[in-house]
């Protein structure tokens, strides 16, 4: 009976998620480009994934306790994130999934920039912007997808790729954004019918965020080896 619950819910955010994009038109491969550069430059009160790297340099000394300090602190956002965007229930869960899904890829966009910029890529390669992106999807998603042809290459090889190649940007931003909004769209329909209750969404939420953001940024520490800038 629980196997066929989740089958349910998943089949139902996936096709909802192309449903929430007419309601939010700004969740869409534009939008996932506005939110690196967002996270690259800075918003509101945080400051760019440079500084922030640099900053957290600074204190731990040495890159890899660095990172690790970065990853911490983008899980903690995105739990944070995650719970105050899923209080709604599944009445607001169009209104509340193109907001979760713009602070999430904010977030996460600023821990791989950090962690890419420690690693001594420039962020304003647009290969190491393509290959930021890819990480976002994750390293089984991208595998499935490299398998699939749907993608390139792995992201370190299109961010150390010879030449930059245009036709690229618009392959990689349609994935992410695509599977942002399948994911949370599932997930805040898992946490308001799985459990009947909107608080529980939230936790569940928050929970299911912090843990995607802390995935995403191993990814980007086992994915983005470490280069001498020219």
């Amino acid at each position: 009976m629980k196997s066929a619950t989740k089958k349910t819910v998943s089949a139902v955010g996936t096709s909802l998620a192309p449903k929430i994009v007419e309601f939010a038109p700004g969740a869409t491969s534009a939008f996932i480009n506005q939110a690196l550069t967002r996270a690259i430059a800075g918003l509101g009160p945080l400051p760019g994934a440079a500084k922030a790297a640099d900053a957290a340099l600074a204190k731990h000394h040495t890159v890899e306790k660095a990172i690790r300090s970065l990853i911490a602190r983008h899980v903690a956002y995105a739990g944070t994130e995650g719970f105050a965007t899923n209080l709604g229930g599944l009445v607001t869960a169009v209104v509340s999934v193109p907001a979760n899904v713009t602070g999430l890829a904010v977030i996460q966009c600023r821990l791989i920039a950090a962690i890419a910029h420690l690693r001594g890529y420039d962020l304003k390669d647009p290969r190491v912007r393509n290959a930021m992106l890819m990480i976002m999807l994750g390293e089984s998603a991208v595998d499935a997808k490299v398998a699939k042809k749907k993608l390139p290459s792995t992201p370190m090889a299109v961010a150390t790729a010879p030449g930059y190649d245009p036709s690229l940007d618009p392959i990689i931003t349609a994935e992410v954004a695509s599977d942002m909004l399948s994911r949370v769209a599932g997930k805040r329909l898992a946490a308001t019918i799985g459990k009947k209750t909107p608080v529980i969404g939230g936790f569940v939420g928050a929970g299911s965020d912090g843990w995607e953001t802390y995935q995403v940024g191993r990814y980007a520490r086992r994915e983005l080896l470490p280069r001498t800038r020219r």
